[in-house]
């Protein structure tokens, strides 16, 4: 690399291309110029890490093949180092292996080689309009909790929020599949464009093609005009596909091949039309358990599970009740919301939710519909004694023998805690422990 080509430090809108290609590089140059774009050129690992070092840039384009060393280095060191600078990788044609695993080292997006000038125009300008992190990000604060996994939770969304890898996100019914879904749209580069929520569980399916895909005007009994469908709604935005495990059979091979193409065809319409968009999928059900039963193809889940979000239960977060609780009340009543009496908080963080946050919210709508005053008692709360975690595991749900111990140890250190103002040596005092025994299950309960 000539030190003399260096474009001017302040300049906005640099982009550093790394590849060993001379005429490859010289292309994306010209393109990157034609567009109003300075563009730094790199041959190899080491020159692009002395670029980085020396100044900023608002995005990467690296090959995956260097001289000295692959692109995935780069994109680990540019997450590790510049995570505000997005990075895309360059991959050879069917080396789809290897897109994958950048997009899961923290890449933003992939070009398949050879690079095609207008996908090369798109992939820059999404991604010089990422927001910057550092800018204050309200939004996340809607995931209401301190604890240690709903702190990765917000971590994770961040990062996926600046990629286009197709997410799968994992979790419970009422445990914020669609919130996260929502946020990492809002965070993207697609926030500009829509969010197109689908429950594929409630599609009839002799309807979900013209649902997914559109059709034209006449293409059956009924059809009295042009429709778009989900995936044209979606153009330039987010698709999110809750329930993804309903999908019958046969649609998923569809959905699969639009997916790879990126091109749908409406029904009655003998050509096919282009769309962008990111796909995030969602289930209750676990999505590999339906692979290996055979009711979902192994091809389309590693196509839609190339990262996973997983939405943890209340039960495996229960000091986050409080803060919860404050939060739901606030949405409910305003600036003069009721206060829960200390044996409906106690009441409420025995209780296993089967139905998570979402249940919670229902329980506390009522509450506040039925309590007399200001003040929410846990009569009020109308928890069933067999549905409490006080004696009966069998209102439990489908909570397991580890969970419902492990929600009962964490809720008596808790308790110790508070009452001890913090002070360990003193809770282990009060729950008959050794400090260290203590300090040991903190740290397996996650208790920060």
């Amino acid at each position: 690399m000539n030190r003399s080509d260096r474009r001017p430090r302040g300049e906005l809108n640099r982009i550093l291309v790394v590849d060993d290609e001379a005429d490859i590089r010289e292309l994306i140059d010209l393109t990157l110029s034609r567009m109003g774009l300075a563009a730094e050129c790199a041959g190899s690992v080491a020159e692009a890490q002395a670029a980085l070092a020396a100044g900023s840039f608002q995005l990467c384009l690296t090959d995956m093949r260097l001289p000295d060393g692959e692109g995935l280095e780069i994109v680990r060191h540019i997450s590790e180092h510049y995570p505000q600078t997005p990075v895309a990788v360059i991959t050879a044609f069917g080396s789809a292996g290897n897109a994958v695993a950048a997009l899961k080292a923290g890449a933003f997006d992939y070009l398949a080689k050879p690079v095609g000038l207008e996908q090369l125009r798109a992939l820059v300008k999404s991604a010089l309009r990422l927001p910057d992190s550092a800018v204050e990000n309200s939004a996340l604060r809607a995931l209401t909790g301190e604890s240690s996994c709903m702190q990765q939770v917000r971590e994770m969304i961040e990062k996926l929020a600046r990629s286009q890898a197709p997410i799968y996100i994992s979790g419970e019914s009422g445990s914020g599949k669609e919130l996260a879904a929502r946020l990492i749209h809002a965070r993207s580069a697609r926030s500009s464009g829509p969010f197109v929520p689908v429950n594929c569980g409630a599609i009839p399916e002799n309807l979900m093609e013209s649902e997914f895909f559109g059709y034209r005007k006449g293409a059956f009994t009924g059809a009295e005009s042009d429709r778009d469908g989900f995936f044209q709604a979606a153009n330039g935005g987010t698709l999110f596909l809750d329930e993804v495990a309903d999908l019958p059979l046969a649609m998923q091979v569809k959905l699969l091949r639009a997916i790879q193409e990126k091109r749908v065809r409406k029904v009655g319409n003998v050509t096919e039309e282009a769309v962008d968009m990111r796909i995030i999928c969602a289930t209750h059900r676990n999505l590999r358990d339906c692979v290996d039963k055979g009711s979902f193809r192994q091809d389309l889940y590693y196509r839609l599970n190339v990262i996973e979000l997983r939405m943890p239960p209340l039960r495996e977060r229960m000091e986050d009740i409080v803060p919860l609780v404050d939060s739901v009340l606030g949405k409910l009543c305003g600036e003069a919301p009721p206060r829960l009496s200390p044996d409906a908080i106690k009441a409420l963080q025995l209780y296993s939710f089967p139905g998570n946050v979402r249940e919670l919210e229902n329980i506390l709508e009522r509450a506040t519909a039925l309590c007399a005053g200001d003040l929410i008692e846990a009569d009020d709360l109308h928890l069933e004694p067999d549905e409490m975690g006080s004696g009966d595991l069998q209102g439990r749900g489908s909570e397991t023998l580890d969970d419902y111990l492990n929600r009962l140890e964490r809720q008596a250190i808790l308790e110790a805690l508070q009452k001890t103002e913090g002070n360990r040596t003193a809770a282990a005092r009060l729950l008959g422990v050794t400090f260290r025994s203590l300090r040991y299950r903190l740290e397996r309960l996650g208790i920060e």
